[in-house]
């Protein structure tokens, strides 16, 4: 869900900035569509990266990795129809204007799209989904982490205001709903990423 796209151009970053930019954008392509079998097998094979901040992000790679080895794309995309699409809605709205006021396109997708233009971002042509979509948010985040262009007052700002008040609680809804399998893995590896993140960003200065 490339819902928005950046002029910034991707200068010299930390080995750190670019594994946290590829991290939010393997959740953007996990959350955007159903994962096809070639990404599913990738991440059956993935080298479970150490983490220095503690144990349970790591933990969470190999849950995902062993999630992986026994997914089928179609079981997958089963999945994730009864999680995102379902008839009606599904059993997870993943937008962050419901999380934070109850109701879509609301004060803080307003919000986001203010930013994302003073931040340099403009909306894909033919994207109908709002901006505050979770997969967006995590290619957009991705986007920032990965370019020199934005300080990392820039990413703790962005951070602060579009992905924390939320994104935590989704992820956590994730882990543990009825329809997920593969995605729970998903879910608790988004929720450990996200409490590393706030950690590293709230010592920045």
């Amino acid at each position: 869900m490339d819902a928005v796209e950046s002029a910034a151009d991707v200068g010299a970053i930390s080995a750190e900035d670019q594994a946290r930019a590829e991290l939010y954008r393997l959740l953007a392509a996990l959350l955007a569509t159903p994962p096809a079998q070639e990404l599913i097998k990738t991440l059956g094979r993935v080298d479970v990266p150490a983490s220095d901040t503690g144990k349970d992000l790591t933990a969470a790679w190999g849950a995902l990795k062993q999630m992986a080895q026994r997914a089928e794309a179609s079981m997958v995309a089963d999945e994730y129809q009864d999680l995102f699409i379902g008839i009606g809605r599904g059993e997870l709205v993943p937008y962050g204007s419901y999380y934070v006021t109850g109701f879509l396109m609301e004060k803080p997708l307003a919000e986001l799209r203010s930013d994302l233009q003073r931040f340099g971002f403009e909306r894909r042509d033919g994207v109908h989904e709002p901006e505050d979509h979770v997969a967006a948010l995590c290619e957009t985040m991705g986007l920032i982490a990965a370019s020199a262009e934005f300080d990392f007052a820039a990413q703790r700002e962005f951070f602060e205001k579009h992905i924390d008040p939320w994104m935590g609680r989704f992820f956590g809804d994730l882990a543990t709903a009825r329809s997920a399998g593969f995605y729970r893995a998903v879910g608790l590896l988004g929720e450990r990423f996200l409490e590393v993140e706030r950690a590293y960003l709230s010592m920045l200065v």
